[in-house]
C-alpha cells in the first residue's frame, strides 16, 4: 500500500497537468474562431421578384459575419439601376449572376441572358389559362402539321423543335402568384 500511493498520487498530478494544457490548447483555437472576420455587405432590404429595377430603398448593408459569397457586388453603385434577373429575398446578399447587365433595364428584357433570345409562341386558350405554363417551367416545343407533298392518308406528324427551354412568361405576367398559377 506504500508503494502504490505515490504511484497514483504521481500520476494523479501527470494527468492534472496534461489536462491543463490540452485544456488551454482548445479554448485558444476557440476564442479565435470566434473572432471571425466581418464584412459590409449589400442585401435585398425586401423581396425583389423578377424584371423589377432595383432602387436605392430596396437594398441595405449590413455586416456580413465570415467569408464573403463569391460574386457579391460592394458598391452600391453597381447594384441600383440594374434590373433583377431572378427573385432576390430579404437579407440576401446580391450577386452578380443575379441582376441584368449594366444598362438592360428592367422587365422582361433584363432576364434574357446575354447572347440568347426570346421568341412569343402563341399557345391556346386552354393551356394558358389552366396553369400548364407558368414563368420559370422548362418545356419542349413541338411543331405539328403535314409535311410537303404528303399523302393525305399519313395524317398529321408531330416533330421537337426546341428541348429544355425555359417559359420567361405566360401572357402579361413574368411572376407566378402566391400559389404558384399564372
Amino acid at each position: 500500500m506504500k508503494r502504490i500511493l505515490p504511484v497514483i498520487l504521481f500520476a494523479l498530478v501527470i494527468s492534472a497537468g496534461a489536462s491543463y494544457f490540452i485544456f488551454q490548447l482548445l479554448s485558444s483555437r476557440f476564442a479565435n474562431a470566434q473572432k471571425a472576420q466581418t464584412n459590409r455587405v449589400w442585401v435585398a432590404a425586401r423581396e425583389l421578384g423578377t424584371g423589377v429595377m432595383i432602387k436605392d430603398a430596396d437594398i441595405k448593408e449590413i455586416e456580413w459575419t465570415g467569408p464573403m459569397p463569391a460574386r457579391t457586388l460592394q458598391k452600391k453603385e453597381e447594384i441600383v439601376g440594374r434590373g433583377v434577373m431572378s427573385t432576390l429575398y430579404p437579407d440576401e446578399p446580391i450577386l452578380t449572376d443575379r441582376l441584368a447587365p449594366i444598362g438592360a433595364g428592367a422587365g422582361l428584357a433584363a432576364t434574357i441572358p446575354i447572347g440568347m433570345r426570346a421568341v412569343a409562341l402563341r399557345v391556346n386558350d386552354v393551356v394558358g389559362v389552366a396553369g400548364f405554363v407558368t414563368p420559370g417551367m422548362r418545356v419542349d416545343v413541338l411543331i405539328m402539321g403535314m409535311p410537303p407533298n404528303a399523302n393525305a392518308q399519313s395524317g398529321t406528324i408531330s416533330k421537337t423543335l426546341l428541348q429544355n427551354i425555359e417559359v420567361l412568361s405566360a401572357g402579361q405576367q413574368i411572376q407566378k402568384d402566391a400559389e404558384g398559377k399564372p
